[in-house]
């Protein structure tokens, strides 16, 4: 059993007797592994944010929340490719690029035989061209939307000007190519569509941000102005009226 599957069947075998715990002995017995490599695999899987944590002492050992984890998923092979050439196509600029690529690879180790192959040979032809993006932004700009909280942003417009912006981030939009956050932006207290790679600086506060309807947002977002994909064309046009009922 190669790495990723480990992993990937570590996960599984703690979420199997989830809430208790299991010694690293007793996982090292299980894959006929030492126990040092359970523990680096075990590291491994808290670095890369499954919710697996240890408790020290007698009866102790390491468990996983399953609340925070779904429960095993079958796909057809064909739908084990699809996602697996779907997630290997994401721009590594992408918002969430990096959970994607994890995706793919759990995805990846749960398949065996022709299928696992066959989705790998596919998945080594999708070539991206990422666009330029800051990681730490476009990170900071995934917290913000995880946690609803408001960020703090420098931004630079179409014409080159620089701002500064507090904003309630609502939701993110992508169109030709482009990624954009889309929220309530306090400086200008209207709904703006910011587009990821103008966004030169982006920190965190601790402050919630107000729900908004993201519809609404993006009716009276810049970004909506900028482009106008045909997924935005069911919220830009007015609704339709409803007819009365004759009596």
């Amino acid at each position: 059993m190669n790495r990723t599957a480990r992993l990937y069947a570590l996960v599984e075998e703690l979420r199997a007797v989830a809430p208790r715990p299991l010694t690293v002995a007793a996982l090292a017995a299980r894959f006929e592994v030492g126990t040092r490599t359970v523990q680096r695999d075990l590291q491994a899987l808290m670095e890369t944010g499954v919710p697996v944590r240890t408790t020290p002492g007698r009866g102790g050992g390491w468990s996983i929340d399953p609340e925070m984890t779904l429960p095993p998923i079958h796909f057809t092979a064909d739908e084990a490719s699809a996602l697996a050439v779907a997630l290997a196509a994401t721009d590594a600029s992408a918002p969430y690029a990096g959970a994607a690529r994890t995706a793919a690879q759990k995805i990846a180790a749960s398949m065996t035989g022709p299928a696992s192959a066959a989705a790998q040979e596919l998945a080594a032809r999708i070539v991206t061209l990422p666009s330029p993006s800051d990681s730490t932004v476009r990170t900071t700009v995934e917290q913000a939307l995880t946690t609803h909280t408001v960020l703090r942003l420098s931004y630079v417009d179409a014409a080159g000007h620089e701002s500064d912006r507090l904003v309630e981030p609502a939701g993110l939009l992508t169109a030709d190519g482009r990624w954009y956050l889309i929220a309530w932006c306090r400086t200008r207290q209207a709904g703006r569509g910011f587009r990821l790679d103008r966004i030169t600086a982006a920190a965190p506060t601790t402050e919630p941000a107000q729900s908004h309807e993201l519809t609404d947002l993006l009716r009276a977002s810049a970004a909506a102005g900028a482009v106008r994909p045909t997924a935005l064309a069911p919220l830009t046009s007015p609704a339709p009226t409803r007819r009365r009922a004759r009596r």
